[in-house]
């Protein structure tokens, strides 16, 4: 019997190619984007569930709050593990990360810039699961000077990793590393990734305001990380929060496997996603697929005047309800197939585009070839009963007498239900194409507005010599020989990178007196080019001045967020103190105020700064270039051909600021892109949907169309006949999706702390664009229909 039902349904399916080609098509295409959406989610919820202990590892991280500011940070200070792990008995481990180990590193006669090698403790192997290739997974990084590499790293270096072993690299200032273990590169779905780990130098074990550490904890066996945060308050009440005098303090223990999804901190280690990216990416996919699935529906049901006297003929020859439902069924679940099998194409042809979109190395096969095939085998199943369902028990439910008639009966019920699906994709449509708008006005105003200094012919690299750092005053002295170079500058960080280091100072009030709680501020050494080359603004007061070393020593400047936090009537002369570590307190007396400027994306709002010059020359470790664009090859050239000078070995990467900037909405122009091919995709099933529904009206009211013709109906007033019952369904569709999506772009523009103001124009523009598209695409048919010879339209039967 199942076999009879399939070959009527492709035999069916062969008769009405039309009908065929739009429902395999709608739900092909539906099938690829919800199979690639879904691949990629799934991809997302996998980052770092692969660790053994996992489900036990957390990180800890820190938000402090004061009157007039807050600040939220992944990174602590190195004693926060040590003293965590003797306090707490639920720890069973703790260990520290600290990004900092990066630079050239070199062996023999090759060189290799790698910026993502870090500093870990020694029983970091002991917390996180990584494949040993070759060393002692125990010893690896127990002895000063130790280093593991990854695979990539040692292949580059040494050809074969097992080679790697017991061989001595060397750092800047040849200070040496013995390789003690290799291990597998680090998978895509981690939120850390390294190419290589050095063992942490005793330096970096004092120093609580010293916020430069990721530390993690591994809980004992049956500890829950809810039971340790409960006991943090009392913990953080006794050391850190005395220490920085702060309102309000928080430690946050993250599970790891929440950090990728759930964790959008200053200082992050990585770039991470958000859930509620997520949930608008399965969304999409759902929605797109239920758009091909209404669209099935409703050309199934709409086609039930074609279908009527059939089911009367097989009720007459003794088919029941059941047996009709299990046949309209069995033709839904032939036309999800089919598209099943289509969408596997397609997916394998647009998989290695949407991997290099993405960023991600997605198989078709990710789980297997076996549960591969069984899940799109019971997912293709599912969306064939969903969608054969209603238009199965509607076309069944006809009575014999009345069927072989061709009497349908009263359709009110279904009509409605048939319009409430058009309505429905179209506001799905609706939503879409809005979502794209406000998506691409955001990323445009972020793109475009005033950081408060000049991004766009500034260029930074890192000296990764320390011998280097001290002849920085020579390296700008001849780079500034070229008329093609504008301003030479140095710093202690690269900005736009979410990494500017903050700090506890204690500020002088207008009364004379100091605050009695420190304030978190960011911390930006610089020097006295830095201000001119970047084109900031100086509000008050005077920049930093090289002539004599009194402002070494003795100067600060701040921004105007700071001074608006503080309340301060009077900033010129204000007296700021902080402490070196080691009980060691400094007091610097402000000279001037800049503008305030950005050091990281617009998703973050201007925090208090307070720029100090360097004491030392080992801390300019950023040179800054601001080049003419009129010859940008020929200046790089030059920059590169001094710099080399200074240092013959290591390599020079350099970064356009413009570019450190863009590379934060990374994440949020791809959502543009996808929300943009998503949207074209949904609007063109919705299309396809309607077109086949004008057709079939069209083929339906063929003779009334020919009636009217004869007694002097015009080809405008016909065509207006046949798309107005569309247009006002397009219409409903606009005026509930209006409020939807406004709410919608509202809540993911919170996401930005700068952003532009929805406008009504919008969604009265996305709503236009519907229509226009709905018009076109019913005018086609009912134009088609309004230009047939009436006689033929008369003859129809």
């Amino acid at each position: 019997m199942l076999k009879n039902y399939f070959k009527i349904a492709f035999r069916g399916l062969l008769r009405n190619k039309t009908f065929a080609t739009i429902n395999i098509g709608g739900i092909a295409i539906g099938l690829t984007a919800f199979w690639l959406i879904g691949l990629y989610v799934v991809d997302e919820f996998s980052y770092d569930r692969y660790h053994e202990k996992g489900d036990r590892i957390v990180r800890v991280a820190q938000h402090a709050r004061w009157d007039g500011g807050n600040i939220s940070q992944a990174t602590t200070s190195a004693p926060f593990a040590a003293s965590l792990q003797t306090e707490f008995p639920e720890i069973e481990k703790a260990a520290r990360i600290i990004p900092e180990g990066g630079g050239v590193i070199k062996y023999n006669e090759k060189a290799l810039k790698a910026d993502d090698i870090f500093f870990a403790d020694n029983n970091i192997f002991d917390v996180f699961s990584y494949s040993f290739i070759a060393g002692d997974k125990t010893a690896s990084l127990v002895k000063p000077q130790s280093i593991v590499l990854t695979e990539s790293l040692a292949s580059a270096l040494f050809g074969d990793p097992a080679k790697a072993v017991n061989q001595t690299v060397f750092f800047e200032n040849n200070y040496p590393n013995l390789v003690t273990a290799v291990i597998k590169d680090i998978p895509e779905n981690s939120h850390l990734r390294f190419s290589a780990l050095r063992s942490l130098p005793h330096e970096y074990t004092d120093g609580w305001q010293n916020f430069n550490s990721y530390t993690y904890l591994l809980l004992k066996q049956g500890v829950h990380y809810k039971q340790l945060q409960a006991k943090m308050p009392a913990w953080a009440k006794k050391t850190i929060q005395g220490m920085m005098r702060v309102a309000d303090y928080q430690i946050e223990l993250q599970p790891l496997a929440s950090i990728h999804l759930h964790s959008d901190l200053q200082v992050e280690i990585s770039p991470n996603n958000s859930m509620s990216r997520i949930y608008i990416f399965i969304a999409i996919a759902a929605l797109i697929l239920i758009i091909a699935v209404i669209n099935y529906m409703n050309l199934s049901t709409a086609r039930s005047s074609i279908r009527i006297k059939e089911v009367g003929v097989r009720k007459v020859l003794g088919s029941g309800r059941r047996q009709l439902i299990s046949m309209f069924v069995t033709e839904a679940l032939l036309v999800t197939f089919i598209a099943g099998l289509i969408s596997i194409v397609f997916v394998s042809l647009l998989l290695p585009y949407f991997n290099e979109f993405a960023g991600k190395q997605l198989s078709i096969d990710r789980f297997g070839i076996y549960n591969t095939v069984f899940a799109l085998t019971i997912f293709a199943l599912a969306t064939g009963i969903i969608s054969g369902s209603y238009p199965a028990l509607f076309l069944s439910r006809f009575k014999t007498i009345p069927a072989l008639r061709g009497q349908m009966g009263n359709l009110s019920n279904s009509i409605l239900f048939r319009k409430s699906l058009v309505v429905f994709q179209f506001v799905v449509t609706v939503i879409m194409i809005s979502a794209s708008f406000v998506i691409y006005r955001q990323m445009k105003y972020v793109s475009g507005k005033d950081l408060g200094f000049n991004k766009e012919q500034v260029l930074t690299f890192h000296i990764d010599e320390q011998q280097v750092r001290t002849q920085v005053g020579a390296i700008k002295s001849q780079l500034l020989q070229n008329p093609l170079i504008q301003g030479v500058a140095t710093a202690g960080n690269p900005i736009g990178n979410n990494n500017i280091g903050t700090m506890g100072f204690v500020f002088e009030k207008d009364d004379g007196s100091f605050t009695g709680s420190s304030k978190l501020a960011e911390e930006l050494m610089i020097d006295a080019d830095y201000v001119p080359t970047l084109d900031i603004r100086v509000s008050a007061g005077r920049n930093f001045s090289d002539a004599g070393m009194a402002d070494k020593y003795s100067a600060a400047m701040v921004n105007e967020t700071l001074v608006k936090e503080l309340g301060w009537k009077q900033v010129i002369g204000k007296r700021i103190r902080f402490n070196y570590g080691n009980n060691e307190t400094g007091e610097r007396t402000v000279i001037g105020v800049v503008k305030d400027f950005h050091t990281y994306s617009l998703q973050h709002k201007v925090e208090p700064m307070v720029l100090l010059m360097p004491p030392v020359a080992s801390m300019e470790d950023n040179l800054y270039v601001k080049i003419n664009t009129a010859n940008t090859a020929e200046a790089l050239e030059h920059i590169e051909k001094v710099y080399k000078q200074f240092d013959k070995n290591n390599p020079v990467t350099f970064h356009f600021l413009d570019q450190n900037f863009a590379q934060q909405y990374a994440a949020e122009q791809k959502q543009e892109q996808l929300s943009l091919i998503f949207t074209i995709l949904a609007v063109f099933l919705a299309c396809l949907g309607l077109f086949g529904l004008a057709a079939f009206t069209a083929q339906q009211r063929t003779k009334e169309i020919g009636i009217r013709k004869v007694l002097g109906a015009s080809v405008v007033s016909i065509i207006a006949m046949l798309s107005k019952t569309y247009v006002k369904l397009v219409l409903i569709a606009v005026s509930i999706a209006v409020p939807v999506a406004w709410f919608m772009m509202n809540s993911w523009l919170q996401d930005f702390a700068y952003r532009v103001d929805i406008s009504w124009w919008m969604f009265a523009a996305a709503g236009t664009v519907a229509i226009l598209i709905a018009l076109v695409t019913v005018s086609f048919q009912a134009i088609k229909a309004a230009v047939a010879n009436p006689v033929k339209s008369l003859r129809s039967e």
